[in-house]
């Protein structure tokens, strides 16, 4: 393949393989996720840039293959003649599927001993990994009932092989677990609630996630498997204010537009619709209907303690320094985005495509009261930084109603059967800072007086586009927390417009439709 053929193919792969890992000599070096990566086909070469806090590397493509999600690359390290081995793997889990079944057979086993053992009054049933596409279950968590004469409990376990993703997913699919059962036992026992089974040391969303949940509604017991002593641990879920968590200062943006000028100027001289925002004091990113293209920073400057702006542009982990020798280069990549990135857009374009939760945000960050005529427009955070000891999550959207409760919003473009439990991870950690008063002392809201009340927390999706368990989701959330599910019109680029509401701790004639018809997982619940 020639430089140029192979410069576009790592491009269009990596364009779309935004939590990839890379390998090298079958080790990871990198994780896209956190890694940047820039690609150069100067002097007839195809040059891979890729760096991280913690190393930086420069190889020479000179061959290539894609297979199986996974894209082969044949480098060369500088200095060096002999061709190394670089993969770039969008599949996390890199594991064959007969690997995958033996271990979780192995698990299923181990967990069928540890029950019997530690449960000797019950009687379990076979555990199953089965396929179920109907339910949404697949083989990754092993589940079963365990019952002890009309008494019973739904069980769910996953072993500690599979990704923390799945790990933390697996309540969303207890609850699933949970009422199924439920449904399959009337008459024969009453399944009192859920024994969920996790890896030693994964526990920790998932505490602060049950932590929140309705304690009227089911028993639920966390317990951290050993694999190793073939053990299993109670873990002590009751504690909600027990979250991992903080925030960062909200920075101030009078001073950072007055840093970043030119660089402003620069961007908007190019697109001047484009949106920004601030990362931090020192840096802020540029956007076109949420897609990132490029950020301002301030950069040390050679041999000298002062900091000084600098652009750097690209799609997704992608990321170039702009210079003079590359400005056309950009100006070209700012004018397809633009070309591209709108209502009427070509649907095929990989640049129309990408990101459509940051395009549903920033059509929110517009006109908010769009989705409630309570919210206050002019008191409104995007991607605000809220960290937990396992993540660097950052919530959609957090604003105040005119009489100044805060409400987190999180948004779905897509369906996502996760869209209530990542809500309820955001909302405990509004309430977790708000209860402290910490949003005041880190610069949020400057000026507006906060009311006491717990945070409201309002999920948007399309709506049909809302996953069918979101109702079954919804009806083991705490009594106390108060949400709205907003399914807004699918044609949301053109404008956001709430199609239907459905709210928490409300008879059903409460539940109201705008227009249109609720999806079929909502209609038994709503009228």
């Amino acid at each position: 393949m020639t430089p140029e053929a192979l410069v576009r193919t790592v491009e269009d792969f990596l364009s779309e393989a935004r939590d990839a890992l890379v390998l090298e000599d079958g080790a990871i070096a990198f994780d896209l996720a956190q890694a940047k990566y820039s690609i150069s086909g100067e002097r007839n070469k195809c040059l891979l840039h890729l760096w991280s806090s913690e190393r930086n590397v420069v190889r020479r493509v000179v061959d290539l293959e894609i297979k199986n999600e996974v894209l082969k690359l044949a480098v060369q390290r500088l200095g060096q003649s002999s061709p190394t081995k670089l993969e770039i793997c969008r599949q996390r889990d890199r594991r064959t599927p007969t690997a995958k079944r033996a271990v979780r057979l192995a698990y299923q086993r181990l967990l069928q001993r540890i029950l019997a053992r530690k449960f000797p009054g019950f009687k379990a049933d076979k555990l199953s990994t089965s396929m179920d596409l109907e339910r949404s279950f697949g083989p990754i968590y092993a589940r079963g009932l365990m019952r002890q004469a009309q008494s019973a409990f739904a069980v769910l376990g996953v072993n500690a092989q599979e990704t923390q993703a799945s790990i933390d997913a697996s309540l969303t699919f207890g609850i699933l677990w949970l009422d199924v059962c439920r449904q399959a036992q009337p008459g024969k026992a009453v399944v009192q609630g859920l024994k969920l089974f996790v890896p030693k040391g994964s526990s920790s969303l998932i505490r602060e996630r049950i932590a929140n949940l309705n304690r009227d509604a089911a028993k639920w017991q966390l317990y951290e498997i050993d694999e190793r002593e073939d053990s299993a641990k109670e873990m002590d879920t009751s504690d909600r204010g027990n979250v991992s968590t903080r925030l960062v200062h909200c920075p101030d943006e009078r001073a950072a537009r007055e840093r970043f000028a030119q660089a402003i100027a620069h961007v908007r001289d190019l697109m001047p619709e484009s949106e920004f925002a601030l990362i931090s004091s020192a840096e802020m990113t540029f956007r076109c209907h949420g897609l990132e293209f490029a950020r301002a920073r301030l950069t040390h400057e050679p041999g000298s303690f002062r900091s000084t702006p600098e652009i750097v542009f690209g799609v997704g982990a992608a990321e170039t320094t702009l210079c003079p020798e590359n400005a056309e280069s950009f100006a070209r990549l700012v004018r397809s985005i633009g070309e591209v990135r709108h209502a009427g857009g070509p649907r095929d374009h990989l640049l129309w495509r990408l990101h459509p939760e940051r395009w549903l945000e920033s059509l929110v960050i517009k006109n908010v009261s769009a989705l409630d005529e309570r919210f206050d427009a002019g008191r409104l955070y995007s991607q605000v930084p809220a960290f937990s000891a396992s993540d660097r999550a950052m919530i959609d959207v957090l604003t105040t109603t005119r009489e100044g409760r805060l409400a987190v919003i999180e948004l779905k473009a897509d369906e996502d059967i996760h869209l209530p439990l990542q809500g309820l991870d955001y909302w405990s950690r509004v309430a977790w800072h708000h209860a402290r008063g910490e949003f005041h002392r880190f610069g949020y809201f400057s000026g507006k007086e906060l009311s006491p009340e717990p945070p409201l927390l309002l999920l948007v999706a399309p709506a049909l586009h809302v996953h069918p368990a979101t109702d079954t989701l919804l009806r083991y959330i705490s009594p106390e927390i108060e949400w709205i599910l907003a399914a807004i019109d699918e044609r949301w680029r053109d404008g956001v417009r709430v199609v239907f509401r459905k709210r928490s701790n409300a008879p059903s004639d409460s539940n109201y439709y705008l227009s249109g018809h609720a999806p079929s997982s909502l209609r038994t619940s709503t009228s």
